[in-house]
């Protein structure tokens, strides 16, 4: 369900993207908003599942996870229980980041955050093990040219 969100919502959201930090006050200032309306969007914003969290960033690199991996997977079940085996298995492993599933040739492809090869050797050793699989293998990135969390608001 697509919530409904006026030129001043996408304001406030576009604002806590770039800074979840932001008391209500700074906020109000930046969209010009009375504080207790802007807190009462934002407060709204939250009920609906618009805003899901608010999270500090972290620099990979100076917590040595420098190594950001894409897992590229192929699957030749794709039954419910595997699904939910799959979903089990990807969910415990703390490194992994993302995981999507795909159309065309490949069926999932995992984000990584390890330290070097020999981790992500780790990682895959307990992938494979958890849930059998047809093909993995993997591409790691050698320069990160744009990485964001904001969701484009402007466009539509």
């Amino acid at each position: 369900m697509n919530a409904e969100l006026d030129e001043l919502d996408r304001r406030i959201l576009a604002e806590l993207q770039r800074d979840g930090t932001l008391s209500v006050d700074a906020l109000s200032e930046r969209v010009h908003l009375s504080r207790n309306a802007c807190w009462r969007r934002m407060k709204r914003l939250e009920e609906e599942g618009v805003i899901t969290g608010r999270v500090a960033l972290i620099d990979a690199d100076r917590v040595g996870l420098g190594l950001s991996v894409f897992i590229l997977v192929r699957t030749s079940n794709h039954d419910p229980d595997w699904l939910k085996r799959f979903r089990e298995a990807v969910s415990s492993l703390p490194e992994v980041v993302g995981v999507y599933r795909m159309t065309g040739d490949l069926d999932y492809v995992l984000r990584a955050r390890v330290a070097d090869v020999k981790a992500y050797d780790r990682l895959y050793q307990r992938l494979i093990a958890r849930i059998p699989l047809s093909d993995v293998s993997a591409s790691f990135v050698m320069e990160e040219i744009k990485e964001t969390t904001i969701v484009p608001l402007e466009i539509r």
